[in-house]
């Protein structure tokens, strides 16, 4: 754990950039949705009056989740340098849950293209009468929440935050994600999931930050190749 999982001059900009846009796309996800039930009747309801309001919405979220994992691994990184163990499974249980949200938002959008083809009454029989059929994530559901405390644990006992009231508060902060509503077509509008993600802009995005100001300049040619592989690479899945 206290080695650069990435080459140093390109992990630490990598994990910098995760940790200061995963938690405000995840929140801006969100926001884009306010408004609409939490539960999957409203949420297929809101996609068959604005579908490209819920696509966005639910993109940004998805896209947020990814971020998150080499913001994590940082993270983590901090946490080894004392207590190893708590960063360990910390990181692992986090990963497991960011795993089964992305599986989360896959089903989703496939709920989403029912309404289309099938309407949305349809639609909400169907994703009623298939809602609780298993699937191997089930098993990562306590991933999923616990992850986050047993890291925030770890973050505290390390002081991979710093000392003080501040520290503490980004500590409680990034625990408090364990309480983010988790599975299919969730909103997650209310008022307390708001909060959690505010929790993670807060707990993560001044520790991107930080590692943005200290890392090493990427190579120009390097970072010109990536800013032009991603619209490309996206380009071809769309087309494949």
């Amino acid at each position: 754990m206290t080695q650069q999982v990435f080459p140093q001059r390109v992990g630490q900009w990598i994990e910098g950039l995760c940790a200061v846009l995963g938690p405000p796309l995840l929140l801006a996800g969100v926001l884009v949705r306010a408004g609409t039930d939490d539960f999957f009747p409203g949420q297929l309801a809101a996609y068959a009056a604005d579908p490209g309001r819920m696509v966005v919405s639910y993109s940004l979220f998805a896209a947020g989740v990814v971020l998150l994992w080499p913001a994590v691994v940082a993270l983590g990184r901090r946490v080894a340098v004392t207590h190893p163990g708590w960063a360990r499974w910390g990181v692992t249980l986090v990963v497991l849950g960011l795993f089964g949200r992305v599986f989360h938002a896959g089903v989703s959008h496939l709920a989403f293209h029912l309404v289309d083809v099938l309407g949305l009454e349809a639609a909400q029989r169907a994703v009623s009468r298939t809602y609780g059929a298993f699937h191997l994530f089930k098993a990562v559901n306590p991933a999923i929440m616990g992850g986050w405390v047993v890291l925030a644990v770890g973050a505290f006992r390390a002081r991979a935050f710093g000392g003080g009231a501040a520290g503490v508060a980004r500590c409680v902060a990034l625990g408090l994600a364990a309480a983010l509503p988790l599975g299919v077509l969730k909103g997650s509008g209310d008022p307390v999931s708001l909060v959690v993600l505010a929790g993670l802009v807060v707990a993560l995005v001044p520790m991107g930050a930080a590692v943005l100001r200290t890392a090493p300049r990427p190579r120009w040619w390097a970072a010109a190749l990536t800013l032009a592989l991603i619209p490309a690479a996206f380009a071809l899945g769309v087309l494949g």
